[in-house]
């Protein structure tokens, strides 16, 4: 099932996706979808970022990118930077090179503290594709990584919330630049599951419905300039697209 955050005439509103339709929402979280007896169709639908999470978390020392001696950990990202789909990447400008880096976010569903490798995933509602934009120079200066990571628009979501994806350490990931790949790789590449993240990060933080932890860019940043055009396609999900300006 796809469950998207959509704007309408009477402000924001999730649906899930009906043939060609959008069927409005409830609650995303129930057990069971609520429907509204509104939707909107698919071809005029506004999207906006399936979630507004109130933790927006990111995973480091999850390999794929070098190898380390350092354990999993993970870092928090402002949720002022989440961005909708088609909403343009304000560059900053002056700092350094600037990377997006295409990811498979796990969005949660219900309430999560200390949670297991067992039933880690059945606290997820679904996942969702997400661009950790960073100015990865000011990484070397700000261990906090707050510097490089706190730009307008710098975590694109979306483009919705899929709730049937067979195996989320199994996903295909497409990264590509005015139309040109510029990296495929995936979440198999990734040396800690999804689990293996929820039980870490849960450890030492309870984590609330909606809430979103970006799991690791297995090797799938790319450098971009004002003016390019980004699409990151994740198998089983969808494609998010935004412009870097």
């Amino acid at each position: 099932m796809r469950i998207a955050r959509l704007q309408t005439p009477s402000g924001p509103t999730h649906a899930v996706l009906r043939g060609e339709r959008w069927e409005h929402i409830e609650d995303p979280f129930a057990d069971e979808p609520s429907f509204s007896g509104t939707s909107t169709p698919a071809s005029d639908a506004e999207l906006l970022a399936p979630v507004r999470p109130s933790v927006l978390l990111g995973i480091a020392q999850n390999l794929g990118n070098n190898n380390h001696p350092l354990p999993i950990q993970a870092w928090h990202k402002s949720v002022h930077t989440v961005a909708a789909p088609g909403v343009d990447i304000v560059a900053v400008r002056g700092a350094g090179t600037v990377n997006i880096e295409g990811e498979l976010a796990a969005v949660l569903g219900k309430r999560a503290e200390n949670l297991t490798l067992e039933n880690a995933l059945d606290h997820v509602l679904g996942y969702t594709v997400v661009n950790d934009v960073t100015n990865v120079e000011q990484n070397q200066a700000d261990e906090k990584m707050f510097q490089g990571k706190a730009g307008t628009n710098y975590t694109p979501l979306g483009p919705w919330i899929e709730t049937e994806l067979e195996d989320p350490d199994n996903v295909a990931t497409t990264v590509t630049i005015n139309g040109e790949t510029k990296a495929k790789s995936g979440s198999f590449n990734l040396s800690s599951s999804v689990a293996a993240c929820l039980v870490y990060v849960t450890r030492w933080l309870t984590l609330e419905p909606g809430d979103v932890v970006m799991t690791g860019a297995p090797n799938t940043f790319v450098a971009v300039q004002p003016g390019d055009r980004v699409d990151i396609t994740l198998d089983g999900i969808g494609t998010l697209s935004n412009r870097v300006v």
